[in-house]
């Protein structure tokens, strides 16, 4: 897989602080996929990871992370990047 991708925005949205590393209008078809789940909650509890397919390949890519909002922007940051860090090693 590629180098982990840099966080391109980070936003405070209801119950979650969306961390943003690719532009999700790249995308064809963006999901919360079940096999996330683990290396998301094993850094932080509730977190949600969302995958996008870019059209015409077969990889799926981490689009961004959704943390719980209780954590804050920066440690949501740091937090977001270990998984994806996970899913993408």
């Amino acid at each position: 897989m590629a180098d982990t991708p840099d966080v391109n925005a980070v936003e405070t949205e209801d119950d979650y602080i969306h961390v943003r590393f690719r532009d999700p209008d790249r995308y064809d078809e963006i999901r919360t996929p079940d096999w996330a789940e683990n290396p998301a909650e094993s850094v932080s509890e509730g977190s949600e990871v969302r995958t996008g397919k870019v059209e015409g390949e077969d990889d799926w890519e981490v689009t961004s992370v959704l943390i719980k909002k209780s954590v804050g922007e920066d440690k949501a940051a740091e937090q977001a990047r270990e998984i994806v860090e996970k899913i993408e090693s």
